[in-house]
C-alpha cells in the first residue's frame, strides 16, 4: 500500500492540472454545456449497463449511442433505500462491497484511500436513512474542482482578493467519513491555505482560532457562521473575511442577511450532496446557486414525479450524476425542494440559476388528523423575531415543541401566533411550547436539522 502523503501529492497534481479546463467551464455557454451533459450522460449509460448489475437491468433496452437528455423522463428512478438494499450490484468497480466500505469508514477520523485510489464517504443519515457513496480517483478531483472553482474564478476577476494570500477557514465536519472534512485534507496546498474548526469545538476556541487566523474566506454551516455573527456583533470575534461561503445546510433568508450585515461580504451558497459532491455553486455577484450543469442533471419534480416549472418550488428532485460512475446514480431522488429561476444572474453565467434550498420534503409535518404543515409555515413566524439566532422545530402530537437560541421578545407570544397558524391550518387544540436554550443538538456531522417531524424523532429516539 502507498504511502497516504504519496497518494495525496499526486491526486493533488492532477486537481491542478484539470482545474483551470473546470474554471473555464464556468464561463461556458448553454450549447457547450448541453453537449457536456449528454456525453457524459451517455458514457454513465454505457458504465452502468456495462459493469453494474443492478443497472444493467433497469436499462434493458436504452441505446445509450443515441441517448438524449430528454430521454431520462422514460427511466426509473431511484431511492436511496434502492441504493442501500442493493448497494453491491450498483457499483461498477467490483472490488467495492458495502461490507467492506462499512468497514473502512468505521471510526475513520483523517482522510484515508480505499485501494490506494478510491474515496467512500457517508451521508449523516438526517432522515434516519443513513447512505454510503464511493468516488474514483479522477471523480474525487472533479468534484473537488467543481466546489472550488467558483472562489478561484473570483479571485481571478478580484484584483483585491489576488493581491492577498488566499487564507480559508472551514468550520464543519471534524471525521474524514463526511465530504467536508475529507476533500479538504487530499487536496490541502499552500495555493490555498486553509484551517479546518470542527463544528464540535465550543465556540469560544473557534472564535479564538479565527481571531488567530484571520481568514480571507470564511466556509461552514450556516448554523454555525450565524453563531459566529453575534460572536462578532458582541465584539469578540474580530476577523474581517472579504468573501463568506455556506455549505451542507439550507441558507435561511435571515442567516443570508446577519452574514452579509456582520462581515459586509458576499454570501456564496454551496448546494453539495455526498451522493454527488457540488450540486450547485453559490455566486459572489448576486443571490442563489448556480447548478453544475456539466456535473450533473437535476430534474425538478412534484409529489408525483411530474415536472415543475420555473419559479415553482419543487417537492423533490431527481439527480444524475454524470461524472462519477463508479457509483452511479441515475435518476436518484432526493427529497430538497428546489425552485428554478427563469432570470439571468448578473455574472452572466449560463449555468442554471435556483433559489436559495430552503427544505426537505422529509421536514413535512403531518398530523393525525390528516393536516399537512409545510415547516415554511413555522419559519415565517420566528423570521420576524431579530432576537432569535437559531431555532428547531419538533412536531408534537398537537403542535411543536420550539427551541430557541437567543433571547426572543416575548415566547409566550410567539407560541401563540404559531398556534393560531396551526389553528388556521385545521390541526385540532394546537398547543406550541417555546423553550430557550443555550444551543441546539447536532447530528454527527455537526449539521443542525431545522424541523422533525414526529416519525424522524421516533427513529432517532430507537437508535
Amino acid at each position: 500500500m502507498a504511502e497516504y502523503e504519496d497518494l495525496r501529492q499526486r491526486h493533488l497534481a492532477d486537481l491542478t492540472a484539470l482545474l483551470a479546463e473546470h474554471v473555464q467551464r464556468l464561463r461556458w455557454p448553454a450549447d457547450r454545456l448541453r453537449q457536456e451533459r449528454r456525453d457524459r450522460l451517455r458514457d454513465l449509460l454505457r458504465v452502468a449497463r456495462a459493469s453494474s448489475p443492478w443497472h444493467r437491468d433497469r436499462l434493458a433496452g436504452v441505446d445509450p449511442d443515441g441517448f438524449e437528455e430528454a430521454d431520462l423522463a422514460g427511466l426509473p428512478t431511484m431511492t436511496k433505500d434502492d441504493l442501500m438494499a442493493n448497494w453491491d450490484q450498483v457499483a461498477t468497480d467490483h472490488r467495492l462491497t458495502l461490507a467492506l466500505v462499512e468497514r473502512h469508514l468505521a471510526g475513520l477520523e483523517s482522510d484515508t484511500y480505499l485501494f490506494d485510489e478510491l474515496h467512500a464517504v457517508a451521508s449523516g443519515g438526517s432522515t434516519g436513512r443513513r447512505g454510503i457513496f464511493a468516488y474514483g480517483w479522477q471523480e474525487w478531483a472533479v468534484a473537488y474542482a467543481g466546489f472550488l472553482r467558483p472562489a478561484v474564478w473570483d479571485r481571478a476577476v478580484t484584483p483585491e482578493l489576488a493581491a492577498v494570500p488566499m487564507r480559508l477557514a472551514m468550520i464543519g465536519a471534524r471525521d474524514a467519513v463526511h465530504m467536508t472534512s475529507a476533500m479538504p485534507q487530499t487536496f490541502a496546498s499552500p495555493m490555498a491555505d486553509m484551517a479546518r474548526f470542527p463544528v464540535t469545538q465550543p465556540v469560544d476556541q473557534i472564535v479564538a482560532g479565527l481571531n488567530a487566523w484571520q481568514p480571507l474566506i470564511l466556509m461552514g454551516y450556516p448554523s454555525m457562521l450565524a453563531l459566529l455573527a453575534v460572536e462578532a456583533r458582541a465584539g469578540r470575534l474580530r476577523i474581517l473575511p472579504r468573501r463568506i461561503i455556506t455549505t451542507s445546510e439550507p441558507l435561511l433568508p435571515e442567516a443570508r442577511r446577519a452574514l452579509t450585515e456582520t462581515f459586509c461580504a458576499p454570501v456564496a451558497n454551496m448546494y453539495g450532496t455526498s451522493e454527488a459532491g457540488p450540486v450547485g455553486v453559490g455566486c459572489f455577484r448576486g443571490p442563489g446557486i448556480h447548478l453544475c450543469d456539466d456535473l450533473v442533471i437535476v430534474e425538478p419534480v412534484d409529489l408525483a414525479g411530474r415536472p415543475v416549472p420555473p419559479g415553482v418550488r419543487s417537492d423533490k428532485v431527481y439527480l444524475t450524476a454524470i461524472a462519477n460512475p463508479t457509483l452511479p446514480l441515475i435518476r436518484f431522488e432526493l427529497t430538497d425542494q428546489v425552485t428554478f429561476l427563469d432570470t439571468p444572474c448578473p455574472c452572466g453565467s449560463a449555468h442554471q440559476l435556483i433559489a436559495d434550498v430552503q427544505g426537505r420534503l422529509d421536514d413535512v409535518f403531518t398530523y393525525p388528523g390528516g393536516q399537512v404543515v409545510h415547516p415554511h409555515v413555522f419559519a415565517a413566524g420566528l423570521r420576524r423575531d431579530p432576537g432569535i439566532v437559531e431555532y428547531q422545530v419538533r412536531q408534537a402530537p398537537a403542535g411543536a415543541d420550539v427551541l430557541v437560541v437567543g433571547a426572543p421578545a416575548d415566547p409566550a407570544a410567539l407560541a401563540r401566533s404559531l398556534e393560531a397558524e396551526l389553528a388556521r391550518l385545521g390541526v385540532p387544540g394546537p398547543a406550541v411550547e417555546v423553550g430557550l436554550v443555550d444551543q441546539l443538538e447536532r447530528q454527527p456531522t455537526g449539521k443542525v436539522r431545522r424541523f422533525l417531524p414526529l416519525a424522524s424523532l421516533g427513529a432517532s429516539l430507537s437508535a
